[in-house]
């Protein structure tokens, strides 16, 4: 396909812009569109499709706090402002509990026309036909990514098909109390300190503040990830998992040793870590001093505490980390309105004003040019710190991974189940790595 001609606007900071679709094209030829849809294996999407009042309606679903869902609901009136005839059908939910809905729509027939889903579920997902191929709409220029890393939409690649589209871009983030440590004379933690030394550090942080020095990350997936790149390993290769045993016992020994000499809370501390959101990670909660977040989560930590926090990477070589898509969108391969859905995650991706709006909610804008505006304009310290880390850390970010294999979500859930089971002494660091072994080579297998 040749990419299509578009009309084009001006951004808030005086540049040109391509408008993310010929619209009134889109909706003038909507039923002819609808019909030539292809629906084969696919019910159609939750609700009605049409509004009582004539118009099209696009149900939306996705995770987040009250902050997310003000800033999409928004950015979603914005569209509407400019497509009178779309309405959106939203529902939004905290991350607990998300796929679980999400599973049960599609499984009841009724998904939505576009949903938010991560790279822990897409491959999933994209295996059982309920993403659309989004290719065709890209080579055609209806989804506009030429602005966008091409590392970063790559990443929505799935079996040769763009299964989503990035959202924002993101990394690991090391997140610390910097009112805590600086109060009692502690150096801040750095980028570029040993996995040994950011121990010794958090041990001398609970010494002298009484507060444990850094949250247990041997259930964090993204922790363990990094750490194995920095092994010369991965979390897949292709279609195997691309660690061993003793990989996992090396990870669970380094905790134990940690939580041995007190660098980290107790196990039911470390649990309630483990199970909560972002607003009750346990650096905001005074429980740790630092939790292992993503960079672009750092305006909704401070906004849940009134201490100041510093981010810096993970510890290690920081080329362990990369440019990963934060989340993405996703249009249903049923929906009826599959163009129209398309043109809002456009939208949502590469329109000024929505982009300005949203900011770094789902991660740094995907649109490398947007990205500087925001950066620019916004006056969040944050979201300011949130950008200004990531820029830096990009500088030294290693090749993005393979999209994580069909029963990531299975692997992220029993690293948890294993690594808790050597933290409450369940089971040696050995025992719970064979254990947490076994039950992935299930997981990817089934």
């Amino acid at each position: 396909m040749h990419p299509a001609t578009h009309p084009t606007a001006s951004a808030p900071d005086g540049r040109t812009y391509r408008t993310p679709l010929l619209r009134r094209r889109l909706l003038r030829g909507l039923l002819a569109a609808v019909v030539a849809l292809p629906l084969v294996g696919a019910a159609a999407a939750c609700g009605d499709d049409a509004a009582s009042d004539g118009k099209t309606k696009i149900s939306i679903f996705w995770w987040g706090g009250e902050a997310r869902a003000q800033l999409t609901e928004q950015a979603l009136d914005l569209y509407t402002q400019e497509n009178p005839d779309v309405v959106f059908e939203k529902t939004w939910q905290a991350n607990q509990g998300y796929f679980d809905k999400l599973a049960t729509l599609t499984a009841g027939g009724s998904p939505p026309d576009i949903f938010q889903i991560d790279d822990n579920y897409l491959t999933e997902y994209a295996a059982r036909n309920t993403t659309l191929d989004l290719t065709p709409y890209q080579q055609s220029g209806d989804l506009d990514t030429s602005k966008f890393p091409e590392s970063l939409w790559q990443y929505g690649v799935v079996d040769g098909k763009l299964a989503g589209l990035a959202a924002g871009e993101n990394t690991q983030g090391l997140v610390y109390n910097k009112t805590l440590v600086t109060k009692n004379g502690l150096p801040e933690p750095t980028t570029g300190m040993s996995w040994e030394e950011h121990i010794a550090w958090a041990e001398q942080v609970s010494k002298k503040t009484g507060v444990p020095g850094t949250m247990d990350a041997s259930a964090v997936d993204k922790a363990f990830w990094v750490w194995l790149r920095q092994q010369g390993k991965d979390l897949y290769s292709g279609n195997d998992l691309g660690f061993t045993v003793e990989d996992v016992t090396r990870w669970f020994e380094l905790w134990k040793d940690a939580r041995e000499r007190g660098a980290t809370p107790t196990p039911d501390v470390i649990h309630e870590g483990n199970a909560t959101d972002i607003t009750k990670q346990l650096v905001v909660t005074g429980k740790a001093a630092t939790s292992w977040v993503w960079v672009n989560q750092m305006p909704e930590l401070k906004k849940n505490t009134s201490d100041e926090l510093g981010v810096i990477a993970y510890p290690g070589d920081p080329s362990g980390q990369w440019a990963r898509a934060a989340m993405y969108w996703s249009v249903f391969r049923g929906s009826k309105n599959a163009d129209i859905a398309v043109d809002v995650i456009n939208f949502l991706a590469n329109d000024p004003d929505a982009v300005k709006l949203l900011g770094t909610d789902r991660g740094l804008p995907s649109n490398l040019d947007l990205r500087r505006v925001v950066s620019d304009d916004t006056t969040d310290e944050a979201m300011k710190q949130s950008i200004a880390v990531e820029t830096e850390l990009a500088e030294s970010f290693g090749e993005s991974p393979q999209v994580p294999i069909k029963g990531h979500s299975k692997v992220r859930a029993e690293l948890t189940k294993a690594a808790e089971n050597a933290q409450y002494g369940r089971a040696t660091p050995a025992e719970a790595a064979a254990q947490f072994v076994e039950a992935c080579k299930a997981a990817i297998a089934s």
